[in-house]
């Protein structure tokens, strides 16, 4: 399994980020080719102190190839540009191989 996870602080305004992603974004997202699972957790806590993220996204895809055949997509790109416009300054992304141990 390879995965794409999305950290987003907390926005300024949340109704207006919660609307976009769920009505704009997450449905750019799921048409991406290969993407087999997007799970979603919102208004993160941390076990002591304040956490610096608001929502983390994480994308599931069979392995390393399809990640790459994924990013390189028309599909991607679209989704990518909506991300950067309307959360370009919130969002940190990291991805590799996921294993369950």
């Amino acid at each position: 399994m390879y995965k794409l996870v999305a950290f987003f602080t907390r926005p300024d305004n949340i109704e207006e980020f919660d609307t976009h992603y769920n009505e704009v974004h997450a449905p750019l997202m799921k048409k991406v080719p290969g993407l087999e699972r997007l799970v979603v957790s919102r208004n993160t806590r941390a076990f002591a102190g304040d956490s610096p993220y608001y929502l983390i996204a994480e994308m599931h895809f069979a392995d390393k190839d399809a990640f790459k055949a994924a990013m390189a997509s028309e599909e991607n790109k679209t989704a990518g540009n909506d991300v950067m416009g309307f959360a370009g300054k919130l969002v940190t992304m990291v991805h590799g191989e996921f294993n369950e141990v």
